[in-house]
């Protein structure tokens, strides 16, 4: 799932990353932020206090240090706390997500969200990955979800590659060429 559109998130991923990888602790780095990030969505009294102008931004930096300090790696809370102090922590999520990409293209993964009508065993699921495995070009790590709706077959999206062999999707382009059809009775 790759961060289109946001630049800044992206440099701060980018730096991030390269901080990591010097210190040969790129997935360390990326877990530690996942789990900042996923704090910070999920619980809104957390992200209310880090983006609230009305708290001193002082303040800010001792909770953090204080609740954080001894769960994440250092250079992960001196990241934070730049974040934090270039007034960037609405974008957190934005550069956890980033950072990810970073991580699995340096590692030849890809994450690819898999819609299907039905949910699928183990069996079609490990087939289902060794085919995306090799249409991609590299380690598939599909993430998948039901959709009823797709009434049959199966779609899925990694990055900027999107395929829809779904049922719904066929019978859409079976009704738009009857539609163009010429029918004429002549």
């Amino acid at each position: 799932m790759r961060v289109e559109g946001d630049t800044v998130a992206r440099n701060y991923a980018e730096a991030l990353f390269e901080l990591a990888q010097r210190e040969g602790a790129a997935a360390e780095y990326g877990a530690a932020l996942d789990e900042v990030a996923s704090l910070v969505g999920d619980v809104p009294q957390l992200r209310q206090f880090l983006e609230t102008p009305r708290i001193e931004r002082s303040e800010k930096t001792r909770i953090l240090k204080e609740t954080l300090g001894d769960r994440i790696p250092t250079n992960v809370l001196n990241f934070l706390l730049l974040v934090l102090q270039k007034g960037r922590q609405r974008r957190l999520g934005a550069m956890a997500i980033a950072y990810r990409d970073l991580l699995n293209d340096s590692t030849g993964r890809a994450h690819v969200e898999v819609s299907v009508a039905r949910p699928v065993g183990p069996e079609e699921e490990a087939e289902i990955t060794r085919h995306l495995s090799t249409i991609l070009g590299r380690e598939a790590i599909p993430h998948f979800r039901v959709e009823p709706g797709l009434l049959g077959g199966i779609a899925f999206r990694s990055g900027d590659t999107i395929f829809d062999g779904s049922v719904r999707r066929r019978l859409q382009r079976m009704r738009q060429r009857l539609l163009a059809a010429d029918v004429s009775t002549t």
